[in-house]
């Protein structure tokens, strides 16, 4: 599992023709700009034969932490849209929130930090949709690898 920048500059392409991959599975957040970021990023891997997994949507809702109040500060249902458009799976959508930064930055992410969690429970439930995914593909990846030629000329 390789996390990668948005986009579709010169590291998402050379990993994709170089290194073998099951998949991707592509995170945007719900902006129209970072949905047009996916939308090239999606042809991209299609062009490259990378198969796409899925689509998750980060920051998808806000709920404020001292009222508890939930609002799509960000517009709504922009990735579950676009992967409709497309055609792709909509694997779900997480919280922009402030205790999932403050785990991370304490060095222990939301699942282990709070593993009973909601937001734990959601990325559990996308880490599974993903494995599954990847379970059931097929396992050859030998046209992806260079040949190597052994001779006896040393």
């Amino acid at each position: 599992i390789v996390d990668m920048p948005p986009g579709t500059g010169d590291i998402q392409l050379t990993l994709s023709q170089r290194v073998p991959m099951t998949g991707a599975v592509i995170v945007t957040t719900p902006q129209d700009i970072a949905l047009l970021d996916a939308k090239k990023g999606i042809r991209m891997f299609e062009k490259v034969g990378v198969p796409i997994l899925g689509l998750v949507e980060n920051m998808a809702i806000h709920v404020c932490t001292q009222c508890g109040h939930a609002e799509h500060i960000f517009g709504a249902d922009g990735g579950k849209r676009l992967a409709g458009e497309i055609g792709i799976d909509y694997l779900g959508a997480l919280p922009l929130a402030r205790s999932i930064r403050e785990q991370a930055d304490s060095g222990q992410p939301t699942v282990v930090a709070d593993p009973d969690g909601e937001h734990a429970q959601l990325y559990k439930a996308l880490a599974r949709q993903v494995a599954l995914k990847i379970a059931a593909k097929a396992k050859d990846f030998s046209a992806k690898f260079p040949s190597i030629k052994i001779s006896r000329d040393t």
